[in-house]
């Protein structure tokens, strides 16, 4: 009986320890209203992403839901009205995962809209493939496609007061690295059929994304716009659809059992999106609706500004 005890006290402990830490979650309790400012949320029908538009919309915002697929994009717009009672939510198609589908995006968007406030860089996958560009496909579509998109997006930014740019790291950055050689070479940061390939290749991405946010913020001073990353915490979505079958078989009870909800999930993003006063923390790294120091490769600002050259030449903005 004392063995079983003993177990199931050290049990309890640890899942205590990590709903503390790395299962941890917290809550956005800001007031600010939205009303008559303009929000893009990319991969915005599903998860995070559609729970952070929710809110935004319930706030009052305008809100595009920048998605790939208009299926997924027409029913969460169904179900964010319904349930904010807002009729200010629109679709507009956007791939990631192609360049001139970025390009053609960003020139619909500012053809048909006079504004835009808040850039919400949500999107993200950990899976193997390829681009339509030939680039690996997590490292296209979690950073290249992003980069592009806020490059091409910002003087409309500018135009504003208060611009924001909010790009979704996360902690998997503190495991990921940059080869620019093999970047260059062979147009991804990882590759591979098995699991622990692919990850490897999103946490390179997640670097990617803090690394670019450091550097945007370098860009941005002396402007009126301002940039963040956040860690959401460890949410359940639909982040881990293209795992094999045992894979999902792993996770989904760990997920029932910790993971955080995509409502959770969304309250460092809307903390960055709204809260008051962030100004001077311009590109710094969020949790928990906190800043949080990165380690020294989140924050090394030549590695961030080869980065952003790079980036430039392999998205044709240079």
């Amino acid at each position: 009986m004392l063995p079983l005890l003993v177990a199931t006290g050290v049990v309890v402990a640890v899942y205590i320890v990590l709903v503390k830490t790395i299962f941890k979650s917290s809550k956005f309790k800001g007031n600010a209203a939205m009303a008559g400012k303009t929000v893009i949320v990319t991969g915005g029908n599903t998860g995070i992403g559609k729970a952070t538009a929710l809110e935004l919309a319930r706030r009052g915002a305008r809100v595009i839901l920048a998605c790939r697929n208009q299926e997924k994009a027409e029913l969460a717009i169904s179900d964010i009205k319904r349930e904010t009672g807002s009729t200010d939510v629109v679709y507009m198609q956007l791939d990631l995962g192609s360049l001139q589908a970025v390009r053609s995006f960003t020139e619909t968007f500012l053809k048909t809209e006079a504004r835009l406030d808040l850039l919400i860089n949500n999107a993200g996958l950990v899976a193997d493939g390829r681009t339509a560009d030939g680039f690996g496909i997590e490292f296209g579509v979690n950073h290249l496609g992003h980069f592009l998109l806020t490059c091409l997006l910002l003087d409309r930014l500018k135009e504003g007061t208060g611009g924001r740019v909010v790009t979704l790291g996360s902690m998997a950055y503190r495991w990921g690295n940059i080869d620019f050689d093999a970047l260059i070479t062979n147009k991804h940061l990882g590759t591979g059929r098995y699991s622990w390939q692919f990850f490897h290749a999103y946490c390179n991405s997640k670097l990617c994304n803090v690394l670019f946010n450091h550097e945007l913020a370098k860009r941005l001073k002396g402007t009126n716009v301002t940039c963040y990353s956040v860690h959401p915490g460890v949410v359940k979505t639909e982040l881990s659809r293209n795992c094999s079958l045992w894979q999902r078989f792993i996770i989904e009870p760990i997920a029932r059992l910790l993971f955080l909800d995509p409502e959770s999930g969304a309250q460092t993003t809307l903390h960055c999106a709204l809260q008051e006063g962030i100004e001077p923390l311009s590109g710094r790294y969020f949790f928990c609706c906190a800043p949080q120091d990165v380690v020294a490769k989140g924050k090394d600002d030549a590695v961030a500004k080869k980065l952003w050259e790079v980036s430039e030449r392999l998205s044709g903005l240079f």
